[in-house]
């Protein structure tokens, strides 16, 4: 049957789907964009579900900050090049923004918060239309909300891939950043060295002994070998104890002091830490494709 332009025009403003993808669709609704929609969905909620088990480790880190409160978000992919797609940074805004104003409790409820105020779809079903149209497998991996009644919080993003967000007890704006740009570089584990969990410190601590032990020293000496190391595996994992990226010679510590404020807590995203990663590079990807086909 014939199909309209108009009809065709209706749908892609509807879907964001492409125009011979919505024709083939009116087409076979007869021309209903109702049910010609209705099919288009269906067909894009099956290709997420069917893209969902392939390794999306790629993706953006993105934070906002609304006065006293501020969200932080990673959204992953399967490949860097879906990071440079408009409508995947507006995805990855949007959600951002929605995590900033209604603080949902994990990353399930967020899904079935609406995109909008106005009652649109959902975040996954927004996610599922874009892995439909995109082509790629795309989650909402994780985020983290801080709200501060009386501190001040900063924020430092490098590159779209790592992102940090501090609160400090004092300081101001310029401080807050230059700790979150610390954070970023350095990637401590925690702000103090109470902070470091005990049966982290007695594992360490354990080897410590054990290599010392080795040396053939006196007891005396091996206390305090092991003591020096464990200064040492302090100050490269705590946040205090590293050395300023800014003034290598003051540790952050001391720098905090200088200005008469502390940290009170941090959070630090970088994209794909601690998943798997693809092996295959793109060029490789393509390649096998074609000789797929």
């Amino acid at each position: 049957m014939q199909i309209s332009a108009a009809l065709v025009k209706e749908l892609r403003g509807r879907t964001g789907a492409g125009m011979m993808e919505c024709k083939k669709a009116l087409v076979a609704a007869e021309g209903d964009v109702e049910q010609a929609l209705d099919a288009m969905r269906r067909e894009g909620q099956a290709k997420a579900d069917k893209k969902a088990s392939r390794i999306a480790a790629e993706g953006l880190v993105a934070f906002a900050i609304e006065g006293a409160k501020a969200a932080i978000v990673e959204v992953n992919c399967e490949t860097d090049f879906v990071t440079k797609e408009g409508e995947f940074q507006g995805f990855l805004k949007s959600v951002t923004d929605r995590v900033l104003a209604k603080s949902p409790a994990d990353v399930a409820a967020l899904a079935d918060i609406s995109m909008d105020d106005a009652g649109g779809p959902t975040v996954e079903e927004r996610r599922r239309e874009l892995v439909a149209k995109i082509g790629e497998n795309i989650s909402v991996r994780r985020f983290t909300t801080l709200e501060t009644t009386d501190g001040t919080l900063g924020s430092y993003l490098h590159g779209g891939r790592i992102g940090v967000l501090v609160e400090l007890d004092g300081g101001n704006a310029d401080i807050a950043r230059d700790i979150a740009m610390h954070v970023a570089a350095s990637n401590p584990t925690c702000v103090s060295e109470a902070e470091v969990p005990a049966d982290e410190v007695a594992r360490e601590k354990a080897i410590l002994v054990g290599q010392a032990a080795d040396s053939g020293k006196p007891e005396a000496i091996i206390e305090k070998m092991v003591a020096g190391r464990m200064r040492k595996y302090f100050a490269d994992i705590t946040l205090l104890g590293q050395p300023f990226v800014k003034d290598p010679d003051l540790s952050v510590e001391k720098y905090l002091k200088q200005h008469g404020c502390t940290v009170r807590r941090f959070v630090r995203y970088e994209v794909g830490e601690g998943m798997e990663k693809r092996s295959e590079n793109f060029a490789e990807e393509v390649k096998a494709q074609v000789q797929g086909s």
